[in-house]
C-alpha cells in the first residue's frame, strides 16, 4: 500500500508539473501572438487649422500609406488639432504619452514644445519647423540629441526679396507683418529686415498678437508701404485671406513666405512646399517605426529650395504684370494660379 500510495503521489506530481508546463507554453504562445498582432501607434499633434499646416499633415499621411502603413489595419494614427489653444496642446500631449504612442509628430513649433514637455523618451518628429535649433527644440540640426529630430523648412529669404524687387519696380518701402509670440516668424522677420536694408529698402515692421489684430494692423501698414511681406507665420496664415483683401483695397500686394498663402490671396512667392515638408516628415516616422533611425543621432532634414508660385488672378486685380521670365519659370517648374 505504501508503495502504491507513493507511486500515485509521484504520478500526480508529474501530471501537475506537466500541466504547468503546458499552461506556460500556451500562455507564452498567446503572449507572443498578442505581441505579433500589436500595431504601432503614431500621434500627430497639429497646432491649428490652416492650409499650410493641413498640407504638412496630408504629406505625412500620404507617405505613411506609400510605405504600406494603413490606419486601422497595421498602424493606429491618432490625429489631434489643438485649435491654437495652449491648454489643448498640454492635454493632448499628455494623452499621447498615456496612450503609449510609438512616435509623436508635432506640426508647428508650439506643438513640438508641448510634446517635449510631456515626454523625454518617446521619439518626437518635427513637422516642418522653421528654426528648430533657434527655438531650442534640438541641440543642432546635425546632432539633435535627446528624443527629437525631423524636418525643418527654411524659407529662401534672399530669393523672396529678389522676387519682390523684380515684381515691384523701384521698391523702396517694404512692410512686414508677423506674430510677436511666434519665435520662428520673428527670426525670419529680422533676417528679412537685414536683407532689405542692405538693398536700400526702408522697412516698416508691424506685429500682431492674434488674428483679430489683422484688420487694424494690416490696414495701417498698407497705408505706409509699397508692398507687404509675411514670414512663415501660423497666425497670419490663418487670416491670410483677410490680410490680402485689406491690402488689395489699397492696391498693395502681399508676398508670403509659404506657397499655401499665395493660394489665399498672396501675389507670389519663391517658397517651400508644405506638402513636401509633410512627405519628408512622414519618412522620418517610417524610419523610426522600422528601427532605421533614432532621433538623438539622426540629423534634421532641411528643406530650403523654393518653388515659384504666381497668383495671376491677384495680379490682374492689382494691375500688375509678371515679367515674362517669371511666368516661363513658373510654368516649367512651379505653379500659376489663374
Amino acid at each position: 500500500m505504501k508503495k502504491s500510495k507513493k507511486l500515485y503521489t509521484t504520478i500526480a506530481t508529474l501530471v501537475a508539473f506537466a500541466l504547468i508546463l503546458i499552461g506556460a507554453y500556451f500562455y507564452t504562445g498567446r503572449a507572443d501572438a498578442q505581441k505579433q498582432t500589436e500595431i504601432p501607434k503614431v500621434g500627430i499633434l497639429q497646432l491649428m487649422s490652416h492650409p499650410a499646416l493641413d498640407q504638412i499633415h496630408q504629406g505625412i499621411n500620404d507617405t505613411l500609406k506609400k510605405n504600406g502603413y494603413v490606419d486601422g489595419k497595421n498602424i493606429e494614427i491618432e490625429f489631434q488639432n489643438a485649435q491654437g489653444d495652449q491648454s489643448n496642446l498640454r492635454t493632448i500631449s499628455k494623452q499621447f504619452v498615456q496612450d503609449n504612442v510609438d512616435v509623436a509628430v508635432g506640426i508647428a513649433t508650439p506643438a513640438v514644445q508641448s510634446l517635449m514637455n510631456a515626454t523625454k523618451t518617446t521619439p518626437i518628429i518635427l513637422g516642418g519647423i522653421t528654426d528648430p535649433a533657434g527655438s531650442g527644440l534640438v541641440k543642432s540640426e546635425k546632432k539633435p540629441g535627446g528624443n527629437v529630430t525631423g524636418v525643418s523648412g527654411q524659407a529662401p529669404l534672399k530669393d523672396q526679396l529678389k522676387l519682390m524687387e523684380k515684381v515691384i519696380p523701384n521698391l523702396k518701402t517694404l512692410g512686414i507683418i508677423y506674430t510677436s509670440s511666434d519665435a520662428p516668424s520673428a527670426s525670419q522677420m529680422k533676417d528679412m529686415v537685414t536683407l532689405a536694408k542692405k538693398d536700400g529698402i526702408n522697412v516698416k515692421v508691424s506685429s500682431i498678437s492674434s488674428v483679430n489684430d489683422i484688420q487694424q494692423v494690416g490696414t495701417a501698414l498698407a497705408n505706409e508701404v509699397q508692398t507687404i511681406y509675411v514670414p512663415t507665420d501660423n497666425t497670419v496664415a490663418s487670416g491670410m485671406k483677410l490680410l490680402s483683401s485689406i491690402a488689395a483695397k489699397k492696391n498693395i500686394a502681399v508676398f508670403p513666405a509659404a506657397t499655401t498663402m499665395v493660394k489665399d490671396g498672396g501675389l507670389a512667392t519663391d517658397g517651400i512646399s508644405q506638402y513636401e515638408l509633410g512627405q519628408k516628415t512622414g519618412q522620418h516616422v517610417v524610419n523610426v517605426l522600422k528601427g532605421k533611425e533614432t532621433p538623438a543621432t539622426t540629423p534634421v532634414t532641411v528643406v530650403a529650395k523654393g518653388h515659384l508660385m504666381l497668383n495671376e488672378k491677384m495680379a490682374k486685380k492689382l494691375n500688375i504684370k509678371f515679367p515674362d521670365d517669371l511666368v516661363k519659370e513658373a510654368k516649367s517648374n512651379g505653379q500659376i494660379i489663374k
